[in-house]
């Protein structure tokens, strides 16, 4: 069964930095789109940035432009999203997903139903 690990959420500060980290088992992240979505008290899940590793094509949300950063490492296997500038908006449960193929990663991102969830790592921003 393939799996994905997140980790490196946090409390931080407005304006701070967080980086998280998605492990992938049992498959090879450069066979898959892969991406985040994150979830905000009392909202839906929406796609913060996804993208093919194996070609580069990166989709970000307008919220997350600028600020953060999808990027990969095939030799380790995971995926990371570095955010800068963070904001009490970007409070929320940040979930790691996968769709084997060729996806397009904005259309990964457009709704939450890639086949891959990894279990979500919660990030606090405080004001």
């Amino acid at each position: 069964e393939v799996q994905l690990q997140a980790s490196g959420g946090g409390l931080v500060q407005a304006g701070g930095s967080l980086r998280l980290s998605c492990a992938a088992s049992r498959f090879a992240i450069d066979d898959y789109a892969m991406g985040w979505f994150r979830q905000a008290p009392g909202k839906d899940r929406e796609g913060v940035s996804c993208f093919r590793p194996y070609d580069r094509v990166t989709y970000y949300a307008d919220s997350a432009k600028g600020r953060f950063t999808i990027s990969s490492d095939g030799a380790k296997n995971t995926v990371y999203l570095q955010m800068d500038d963070l904001k009490p908006e970007d409070t929320g449960v940040y979930y790691c997903v996968a769709e084997r193929g060729s996806a397009s990663p904005q259309g990964l991102c457009y709704a939450p139903v890639a086949s891959v969830w990894g279990q979500g790592t919660l990030v606090t921003v405080s004001s």
